[in-house]
């Protein structure tokens, strides 16, 4: 179930949703170093993670789920935020470069069909980031933060979860491995925590971040090898011609290739 807009941004205008923009968005921003002249589709509330990328990609949009709410985005600018269903995007096939889901994947109702959407309007060879709460991590276990509400995944699930939808992992990370809190002596060593974290207990961290590429299936090439099939056609002989046997109106013989048509 979605959260509320309300509350989502509310919570990254918090020093905890920031510290969190942060340290989630690094990995995504070594995945995506720069998107110059990209369209870019964010899924659920992604905004926080799409900044970086306003004033390079061709268009950068937000859709915000229905059950979750819109708000304008980004604050500075003319508002690039659609209202949508996130099983039925109002765009166009093929109408996106890259996409991002953030909250969208673990809040939806049916990941599946959120997944179909996304590959429909990425183009071919289009990639996307998809980032949800780790099932194995101290963050899915907490209400602090957004990661801490519906749905978490493990690593396998998500990967399994993408390849059935017609995704090719390429890359995946782990972000926030500070222990979800708001006490001020550990948010002001958060960089510290984290840095110890990623090297202690790598596995283990408070979200997944996997970057997968759409599959586009091709038929066989033209001109491949075909395989010669019996094709019966019917001979006529005349009634009366001398063959020693009853006169016959039809017989098969002869044999062609039959090619697809």
């Amino acid at each position: 179930m979605y959260l509320d807009v309300v509350h989502l941004r509310a919570f990254y205008d918090l020093p905890l949703g920031r510290l969190l923009r942060s340290f989630v968005g690094a990995p995504i921003r070594e995945m995506w170093p720069e998107l110059k002249g990209q369209r870019l589709l964010g899924i659920g509330y992604s905004g926080p993670f799409m900044r970086p990328y306003l004033d390079s990609a061709e268009r950068a949009i937000a859709a915000m789920p229905a059950p979750q709410g819109a708000v304008a985005w980004p604050r500075e600018r003319d508002s690039a935020c659609a209202l949508v269903e996130d099983d039925a995007l109002p765009f166009p096939d093929l109408s996106f470069d890259r996409v991002m889901l953030v909250h969208a994947l673990d809040h939806c109702k049916d990941a599946e069909a959120v997944l179909k959407e996304a590959w429909r309007v990425l183009a071919p060879g289009g990639r996307l980031i998809a980032v949800v709460a780790n099932r194995r991590g101290l963050w899915a276990q907490s209400e602090l933060s957004p990661f801490g509400y519906g749905r978490p995944y493990s690593g396998g699930q998500l990967k399994e979860l993408l390849k059935s939808s017609q995704f090719n992992v390429v890359n995946d990370a782990e972000a926030l491995f500070m222990p979800p809190t708001r006490a001020r002596t550990i948010l002001r060593a958060a960089r510290t925590w984290e840095a110890i974290g990623r090297r202690v207990w790598p596995a283990f961290g408070g979200v997944l971040i996997m970057e997968a590429e759409k599959v586009v299936f091709q038929s066989l090439p033209a001109g491949g090898k075909k395989k010669s099939l019996r094709v019966l056609r019917p001979v006529f002989i005349p009634e009366g011609a001398a063959t020693g046997l009853k006169p016959i109106r039809s017989v098969h013989a002869h044999e062609q290739p039959l090619l697809p048509q």
